[in-house]
């Protein structure tokens, strides 16, 4: 064979009619083994999806699935919103240019100034990247470039999530995440929402120069901080000088009635971090927004600029354009304001389901579309004759129900959610702020529908259809 010959590579085309079965062949050999038997155990390995548009996926047998995962709060305009995807055509169909290293862009140099706008403060200097992590990277070297004297410890809080990249994990607050890995050392944690316990630690450790917090805690299963928390965090980083850096990687853009979410407290943090939503669900486009002040402290000489300067993808033209078309659209639609009010009534009705359901459903918070659904543990669902036997293995089985329930929502109801890193008996519900009554309808009396079962009930509708999966993946495989 010729060094120059094609290999045997697939097209587009025959990817987009692999089977699901295909499909799993090729992840089990090419991606990940190990991310296939999860995907297994839930059942979600049987369903491909063709197309997707405004609040539903639609699989290759026509099914439409209803989304309140939403991508982790990657979706805010649902799927393919034509506004978004006319921008994107227009740059591509004009051939403008992409990567411009060499030039100053003037989609970038829009984003930003639109970035400015939306912020509060004297947040209006910003910094282009491709995911949250990446941002939260950034975001760390320049709050320790910033810090008022050699103040090198970052402190974080407990049950924190910031990503898993280096510096980024060194900052989460995860055994699975951080296994064995050398991560940065010049780190401290501290309890999250306790003023007592930030003030406590800022004062007898003056070494801490960074800050870095989720306004709301995410992975930690939708955790918000106590009334007046932030305007504290403010007070204490101010007091004893300390930069303090928001993730509002996933809380943010919106999805809580406020385009940040400490907005709802009127605070304004040294650096925030976005993500997410911010490429319009069709661009990976991450950001930090600095106060003018704390970037010219870090990189503010020509000396210094490229210290940290734009990656070979940051700031690329035709995301920066999907961005700037979402930011329009966001606003022009109200969907700041339909997050507010969509989320409201979720949970509203998410209320009503935990009183008429009070031994599955242990809790339910949240703020505009950013909803945690706490299950009960194992234990408490049982007869009362056996909770005391099972309570032994609750935490072994945590996070069972709620896997159980997401399971069984997808394939009885057509309705997909999202699960919880840390807490595992936490459904998360963060659908596109495109969302209407209607679908928050359809969750709740789904979710109504499948717990008016007992739980022995869900749990063995839950086992024959896994079993009756396996066999079915038992019978193409001979048969193949």
């Amino acid at each position: 064979m010729s060094a120059t010959a094609k290999p045997d590579l697939m097209s587009v085309e025959e990817a987009k009619h692999l089977r699901h079965e295909d499909v799993a062949d090729l992840m089990a050999n090419y991606i990940s083994p190990g991310q296939l038997r999860l995907l297994k155990l839930l059942g979600f390995d049987r369903v491909i999806i063709d197309h997707a548009e405004g609040m539903y996926y639609v699989d290759q047998c026509g099914r439409k699935i209803l989304d309140f995962f939403g991508g982790y709060g990657s979706l805010a305009f649902g799927h393919n919103h034509p506004r978004i995807l006319t921008a994107r055509r227009t740059f591509s169909d004009e051939k403008r240019h992409e990567i411009a290293l060499a030039f100053m862009s003037q989609y970038a140099a829009a984003l930003s100034y639109n970035l400015a706008q939306i912020a509060p403060g004297d947040l209006d200097i910003t910094f282009l990247c491709v995911s949250g992590s990446e941002a939260n990277e950034a975001a760390l070297k320049l709050a320790e470039r910033a810090a008022t004297g050699r103040k090198p410890t970052v402190l974080y809080a407990n049950n924190a999530f910031h990503g898993k990249t280096r510096g980024a994990l060194s900052v989460s607050d995860s055994e699975l995440y951080r296994g064995d890995f050398q991560l940065l050392q010049n780190t401290r944690r501290v309890p999250f929402g306790d003023v007592a316990a930030l003030d406590r630690v800022l004062s007898r450790d003056r070494s801490i120069g960074v800050f870095i917090l989720e306004t709301i805690q995410g992975g930690a299963g939708i955790v918000l901080p106590p009334d007046g928390y932030l305007r504290a965090v403010r007070e204490l980083c101010d007091r004893y000088g300390v930069v303090w850096i928001a993730d509002e990687v996933q809380c943010g853009y919106g999805r809580t009635g406020r385009f940040f979410a400490f907005e709802h407290e009127e605070v304004v943090p040294d650096i925030v971090t976005l993500a997410k939503s911010l490429g319009g669900g069709k661009a990976a486009v991450g950001a930090y927004i600095a106060r003018r002040p704390v970037f010219v402290k870090a990189y503010g000489t020509s000396k210094t600029a490229l210290v940290h300067g734009p990656a070979t993808f940051a700031g690329m033209g035709e995301a920066c354009a999907t961005a700037i078309e979402a930011l329009h659209t966001l606003y022009d639609e109200e969907l700041i304001d339909n997050a507010a009010a969509q989320g409201a009534y979720l949970q509203e009705r998410l209320g009503a389901l935990k009183h008429k359901h009070p031994g599955l459903i242990a809790d339910i918070r949240g703020r505009g579309l950013m909803v945690g659904l706490e299950m009960t543990n194992i234990s408490k669902s049982m007869p009362r004759g056996f909770r005391t036997l099972v309570s032994m293995l609750d935490e072994r089985l945590r996070g069972g129900l709620a896997a159980i329930v997401g399971s069984l929502l997808l394939h009885e109801y057509d309705v997909l959610v999202a699960f919880t890193e840390y807490d595992r008996n936490v459904i998360r519900l963060e659908p596109p702020l495109i969302v209407q009554r209607e679908h928050v309808d359809q969750l709740a009396d789904s979710l109504d529908d499948l717990l008016s079962r007992d739980f022995t009930r869900i749990a063995m509708d839950y086992v024959r259809k896994v079993k009756l999966a396996s066999g079915q993946r038992q019978l193409i495989g001979g048969a193949a």
